[in-house]
């Protein structure tokens, strides 16, 4: 296939399905083991002093579980049910009684807000409108104007192919690292990556693995190397991020909170599938994450338990629910049992890997948050059938 054809075909078939090579590297990433003399930059993050946003934030080990079985139907979630999930997990998390106050534990009107959903499974599935707009519209009812909501993901011709556009979101900011030009070229008149103006390279992720990849691969990763850069939404255009995973699995270790922020805001992530789990933990420890993200909401309305982090429609199924938290190593912990117990449940492994989670054990020794079982504080809430 022919340059010009590769970029026809994605125009044509959409970004997810092009891209298919590199989610099939992601679904085999947790089987494998990484070399634990490979060098990183890690010891650079650690010396950054922390902030007050830092992570774990303002609840360290607290989660709130929100199901409600009315908020899919005929396979679609439904927007009011999914605001009045959030509502209630709001205000479980912060204790408050006024949604307004709760929110504004975490942002206020002069933040640029990002929203970091996740589209890279395409159409079948993504972070939810539902719940992406519900979250946009109980920011706007908190005094935060739709100019200063930013929705991101590293690939906007995902977000596009998945209905994050102008028209479902007036007035709201799309983005993303890497794009492409009306025309559908990924190249300037030079011969440069569009993208490349979008990243920081005076901000990165070193691991001592060199990226290397084609020409069809390349416009999907920025740069090749031992560098991976993190995007100028993160280091330059939102001051807080509010993370919005899906509830999914990648083999038997699970794609929530720190996967969602790591792999989506960082270039050249292809040869990093050797490096998984530390990746997952470790970019998320640097200040661009660790000192922007505020609150992690996984959209668990409709997920997966097997296939990820794509998506195979056998696979794919109806949690109806929603988990929050400030910290994102506890919300991954509580999700990551929620799948592995579907998992079971549908005869796909027998029990759970130590291994599977390493991630979250990382994660927990950077104090990004508390991935131990028995020092979480699981808030649960069932709803039903109630007006919103």
């Amino acid at each position: 296939m022919e340059r010009r054809d590769f970029f026809k075909f994605v125009s044509l078939t959409g970004a997810g399905l092009a891209f298919a090579p590199v989610i099939k590297a992601a679904e085999k990433s947790s089987l494998l083991t990484a070399d634990d003399t490979i060098e990183t930059n890690i010891d650079d993050a650690i010396k950054i002093p922390r902030v007050k946003n830092s992570m774990p934030g303002l609840y360290p080990g607290r989660v709130v579980k929100v199901v409600d079985q009315d908020s899919v139907v005929d396979g679609k979630p439904i927007e009011d049910v999914a605001y009045r999930m959030l509502s209630s997990a709001m205000l479980s998390l912060t204790g408050e009684r006024s949604l307004k106050r709760a929110w504004r534990k975490f942002v206020g009107p002069k933040d640029i807000i990002g929203l970091k959903v996740n589209p890279v499974a395409g159409r079948l599935l993504t972070t939810s409108h539902a719940v992406t707009k519900s979250v946009i519209r109980q920011l706007e009812e908190a005094g935060i104007p739709r100019k200063n909501i930013v929705i991101w993901d590293r690939r906007e011709m995902q977000l596009t192919e998945t209905g994050y556009n102008n028209e479902n979101y007036p007035g709201i900011k799309i983005t993303g690292t890497e794009h492409q030009s009306e025309e559908g070229s990924f190249y300037d008149n030079q011969g440069k990556l569009l993208s490349e103006g979008r990243i920081d390279k005076s901000h990165y992720f070193y691991a001592d693995l060199e990226g290397e990849y084609d020409d069809y691969t390349i416009p999907f990763m920025v740069n090749g190397g031992k560098y991976s850069y993190f995007s100028r939404i993160c280091t330059e255009q939102v001051t807080k991020i509010i993370n919005l995973p899906i509830l999914k699995n990648a083999g038997p270790t699970t794609t929530l909170c720190l996967k969602n922020l790591a792999f989506g805001a960082i270039t050249n992530t292809g040869r990093l599938h050797k490096l998984w789990h530390e990746t997952c933990a470790y970019v998320c420890a640097f200040p661009h994450l660790r000192d922007k993200v505020v609150l992690n909401i996984v959209d668990g309305l409709v997920g997966c338990f097997d296939g990820g982090p794509g998506a195979k429609p056998q696979f794919i199924c109806n949690y109806n629910m929603l988990l929050v938290g400030s910290d994102p190593v506890a919300v991954d912990r509580t999700g990551h049992d929620v799948i592995i117990a579907k998992r079971v449940e549908m005869g796909v492994q027998k029990e759970d890997s130590p291994k599977a989670s390493r991630f979250i054990e990382l994660a927990q020794e950077l104090k990004l948050g508390v991935g131990e079982r028995d020092k979480i504080t699981l808030i649960e809430k069932t709803l039903s059938g109630k007006s919103v």
